[in-house]
């Protein structure tokens, strides 16, 4: 995949990442849609992704992150923090770049997303249950 150039609505920030699939995300749930005001389009980027400028983060979970443009802000991403094999796995947010030219190919806590709107077509929609049980403590301890 192509590297990506993009940057926060103010232009404080500049990002550099590279997608690690042909497709983006759609999150509904209850935090993302309260840091947007509507919901997070985001792809997964691949290790190595670079921001410079006045990022801050917020601790937004007990397994995750938040980004943000510390002027603007611009959301930038949501980084796993939880230790296990989804650890450090980063979703970019696509509104940052010009065009991805990836396809819509998921939705999460499509039980969350409100009536008002709908995106076309079909793809893979999981609920808030079936996407905090990848998060959940295996019976070793371990988080899946």
């Amino acid at each position: 995949m192509p590297e990506l150039q993009g940057q926060c609505m103010c232009g404080a920030v500049t990002v550099t990442a590279t997608p690690a699939q042909d497709a983006l995300g759609a999150c509904h749930c209850d935090q993302c849609r309260r840091w947007t005001s509507s919901v997070l389009i985001s792809f997964q980027a691949e290790e190595g992704y670079a921001a410079l400028g006045p990022v801050k983060t917020f601790t937004s979970s007990d397994w995750a992150e938040r980004a943000f443009c510390a002027d603007c802000g611009s959301a930038l991403w949501y980084r796993i923090t939880v230790p296990g094999e989804k650890h450090g796995q980063t979703q970019m947010a696509a509104g940052l770049f010009q065009d991805t030219g990836h396809p819509l190919t998921h939705e999460l806590y499509i039980d969350k997303k409100p009536q008002g709107y709908a995106f076309a077509g079909e793809r893979q929609q999981m609920t808030k249950a079936e996407v905090e049980a990848m998060f959940a403590p295996s019976e070793e301890g371990d988080s899946q």
